[in-house]
């Protein structure tokens, strides 16, 4: 089950290397160790799309090509999950990031308007870029962890419960 649900959402290995974007990697997309889906690269991709993810830079997806590539983790994977901040969900993810990362390094938060613009952000970037970056690492790091050993664990139990369904039978 892991396998067909993976293969049918990923985009094929062609599209990817022939992406005018991605050919700044070369021949290093070639390998076929970044297109398999086993439970190694699948649980490495989505470790590696989760903490890009919540990184505040515009070069998310090259970032998250290039971690999959020298960790010979899944590419498609690791490009897919970064779209979990998208323009919808940026501001309330990235907002809580600024949030955690205030608290956490125990610097009073600025007054955040009702409607955030991005004259407001150029204007109080100074201000809320070390605690942004350290609640956004916090949490990056925190999702990586956690997908990474949870995509593990599933995988485990629903091979073991495919072994258990085949003995019983």
């Amino acid at each position: 089950m892991p396998k067909k649900f993976f293969n049918r959402y990923c985009p094929d290995a062609a599209l990817i290397r022939n992406n005018r974007y991605l050919r700044i990697f070369g021949e290093h997309l070639h390998s076929p160790n970044l297109w398999h889906i086993n439970r190694l690269s699948i649980a490495r991709g989505f470790s590696i799309g989760a903490f890009w993810a919540l990184i505040p830079f515009p070069g998310q997806m090259v970032g998250a090509a290039w971690s999959a590539i020298i960790w010979r983790a899944n590419i498609p994977i690791s490009i897919l999950l970064v779209w979990m901040t998208n323009p919808f969900t940026i501001p309330p993810v990235f907002l809580g990031a600024y949030l955690l990362g205030g608290w956490m390094l125990g610097i009073p938060v600025i007054e955040i308007p009702d409607s955030l613009s991005m004259h407001w952000f150029m204007e109080s970037f100074n201000e809320i870029w070390i605690p942004l970056l350290t609640g956004s690492l916090t949490i990056g790091i925190t999702l990586a962890v956690i997908g990474y050993f949870g995509i593990n664990a599933i995988w485990k139990w629903h091979v073991m419960r495919r072994w258990q369904m085949r003995r019983k039978q």
